[in-house]
């Protein structure tokens, strides 16, 4: 195991720290199962000539690591990296990895200033992470540069309509303000310099982003409305 924590100081403000609830989702098999593997299954298809190893793949918000057995069991990388702002979150991390014993190095650093250098990754995985951002525009610029010409960035996402959810104001907490529906984060990532093929975008209802957590669907087989706005987008974007 190699494990390389480099302290960043305290965390930022421009990042929304998640709940203490939240914080103890994201160690729950409900998180694991439901969210990231689903997640990470959606994301594998969308992936434009997948290739059968990525060289050097990074999580940016790794929270507790529950990622890193998934990247190398479908990347096959050589080189792992996970980030993450707070230094709570990369101390599970390391508890995690050196649990799986896995090849990790973890870096405590902001997604608008990342510790990354130039050109240096070839899949970057940004699962559930970019909702907590202030500077979301800093950030892909930042995706942008330590990105490898032909580089993936796997963004996985909550959109507008489920972050200002009431089940969701009343257990996490995130800027409100820059929220954005599944159609400006497409916009947004596009004008950051981001090529995506229609066909490597998916919009996922799960269960878990309905307001009523699927209650109405499972206990009364009432199906969801085909026109509705998009509580969750899933794509895979390259660099040029």
């Amino acid at each position: 195991m190699d494990v390389n924590t480099l302290n960043a100081g305290p965390v930022s403000a421009l990042h929304v720290p998640e709940s203490r609830f939240g914080v103890w989702f994201l160690s729950t098999d409900v998180w694991s199962t439901h969210v990231l593997r689903r997640a990470i299954a959606d994301l594998l298809p969308l992936i434009p000539q997948c290739r059968v190893s990525y060289e050097v793949v990074a999580d940016i918000g790794c929270g507790w690591g529950r990622s890193f057995a998934l990247l190398k069991e479908n990347f096959a990388p050589q080189r792992m990296i996970g980030i993450d702002l707070d230094p709570e979150m990369l101390a599970k991390s390391a508890e995690t990895v050196q649990q799986q014993g896995l090849n990790v190095e973890l870096h405590q650093g902001s997604c608008s200033q990342l510790p990354l250098a130039d050109a240096s990754v070839d899949l970057l995985l940004c699962h559930q992470t970019f909702h907590h951002l202030v500077e979301q525009d800093a950030a892909l610029r930042e995706f942008i540069r330590v990105l490898k010409p032909g580089g993936v960035l796997l963004f996985a996402e909550s959109t507008r309509k489920y972050i200002h959810s009431w089940i969701i104001r009343l257990l996490f907490r995130h800027p409100m303000d820059v929220q954005r529906t599944a159609d400006e984060y497409l916009a947004m990532l596009r004008a950051a310099g981001f090529t995506i093929d229609p066909k490597s975008v998916s919009y996922p209802y799960l269960w878990w982003s309905r307001s009523d957590l699927g209650v109405m669907e499972r206990w009364f087989g009432l199906r969801p409305r085909a026109t509705r706005e998009e509580t969750l987008i899933n794509l895979a974007a390259v660099k040029l």
